[in-house]
């Protein structure tokens, strides 16, 4: 599949990264230089650590290594959920980057079908970004996929995340509660831990004793007591969870919540006084409930125990260096796009105005540059607790929570977008797609 070449490069663990700025055409000449030949190993110790620091500069989330056929292979970069084509590579210096990757994170070099997880950090001019590298084999070599854990969104508070006041209002109601459930919830990659940090965050405080079982430790927090899944240790969340309730806690917070076995201990946990917060992956806020049960928590249990749930996604923002804004009538969208969307929309007006995305340098053409959330806050009323018990669908659940106030995410979505923030077809494509 590869050459061995790629293993006679220096053994050396050590990522020690450029901090100059790079900028796209130095990568080209880098990759230029590269073809038609095998690589010096220079040569790729410097693209790969150039294209950290450009890939940061960027803001890009995570950076794909994927071979393709016809012996080429290209660099992707995902910046504000949105994966573009960066830089096509000679396979050659594909090859090389991976063995590269292998050697900076104590993977084993001579491996080339099992996959594979390491890790490993680089400096920038402003910051320390951990990186989390996993590779696995495909039929046209090794993939590897790279991903950036920048501070800058570490540190965010629950204002700065986009969060309207009423809803902020909500889920600071329930953060004050002493025990119970907060739980994150919405697809990969939709927000929910930068969410409970900035709950964590909030929680912070010299008279309480915070522990958390993470997989992985994403950000580290002063003063609080930080736990990594280690599965060769056989510390799993459950077995984690379990440990931590031996060890004093008043808040817990749980990376997710997988299986039937972490949904009861983290019930329990919250029904012996203590404060847990945890993310799982739902559709939206109301689906959390039956999601629990489903894992095998009795409704009794859950009604006792959840405080809400956040539902969440994140909507690009338009770039405000070249937004410009258009008139819409509602005659215009009628047909092409849900009713719900459309009255979120208008309302009692038959004409909005809002923003379009351009594109200019700022934004690399792309009309957006940074991300903000969409939410709902579902509140366990005593209302909503008699849902629980008995056994409602979680439609109904929702209808009742929007009836006692609750904001939907396409409201939110909506509110967001008449104030400019995001484009309809960003919203269109983040709830509807």
């Amino acid at each position: 599949m590869f050459s061995k070449k790629e293993d006679k490069l220096e053994k050396s663990t050590s990522a020690k990264i450029t901090i100059k700025p790079v900028a796209k055409s130095d990568l080209e000449k880098m990759i230029q230089s590269a073809s038609g030949k095998t690589p010096r190993e220079t040569l790729v110790i410097e693209f790969v650590d150039s294209l950290m620091i450009y890939a940061d500069a960027q803001r890009a989330s995570d950076i794909h290594f994927e071979p393709k056929q016809d012996n080429r292979a290209i660099t992707r970069l995902r910046i504000d959920g949105i994966l573009r084509d960066e830089f096509e590579l000679p396979i050659e210096l594909h090859s090389q980057c991976i063995a590269r990757l292998k050697i900076m994170t104590d993977m084993r070099s001579d491996e080339h079908r099992a996959p594979q997880d390491g890790r490993f950090s680089f400096k920038t001019q402003n910051e320390i970004v951990d990186v989390r590298a996993s590779l696995i084999a495909t039929v046209y070599g090794e993939k590897a996929v790279l991903r950036l854990l920048s501070g800058t969104t570490h540190g965010l508070s629950l204002t700065d995340l986009g969060f309207s006041e009423i809803d902020l209002n909500r889920l600071q109601a329930q953060i004050k509660k002493p025990w119970g459930m907060i739980l994150a919830t919405g697809p990969t990659g939709s927000g929910k831990t930068t969410s409970i940090y900035a709950v964590l965050e909030e929680l912070n405080r010299r008279e309480v004793n915070i522990s958390t079982i993470e997989d992985p430790v994403e950000f580290k927090i002063g003063e609080v007591n930080q736990s990594q899944v280690d599965r060769a240790a056989k510390f799993t969340f459950a077995t984690g969870l379990r440990s931590l309730l031996r060890q004093d806690p008043d808040i817990i917070m749980v990376g997710e919540i997988r299986d039937s076995e972490t949904a009861k201990i983290a019930v329990n946990a919250s029904l012996t006084g203590h404060k847990l917060l945890s993310t799982l992956h739902t559709n939206d806020a109301a689906t959390t409930i039956p999601r629990l049960m489903d894992m095998g928590v009795e409704p009794f249990l859950v009604a006792s125990t959840f405080n809400c749930a956040i539902g969440q996604r994140l909507m690009r923002r338009v770039c405000d260096k070249c937004v410009k804004s258009i008139s819409i009538s509602k005659n215009d969208l009628e047909g092409k796009m849900p009713e719900a969307i459309i009255s979120a929309l208008f309302e009692k007006s038959e004409n909005i105005e809002v923003a379009q995305a351009v594109g200019c340098e700022a934004c690399a053409k792309s009309g957006y540059r940074g991300r903000i959330g969409i939410y709902e806050i579902l509140v366990n009323t005593a209302e909503i607790q008699k849902l629980i018990t008995d056994h409602a669908e979680s439609s109904d659940i929702k209808q009742r929570a929007v009836q006692q106030g609750m904001t939907t995410m396409e409201q939110d979505g909506a509110r967001k977008v008449l104030a400019k923030i995001s484009t309809i077809e960003e919203y269109m494509r983040v709830l509807h797609e």
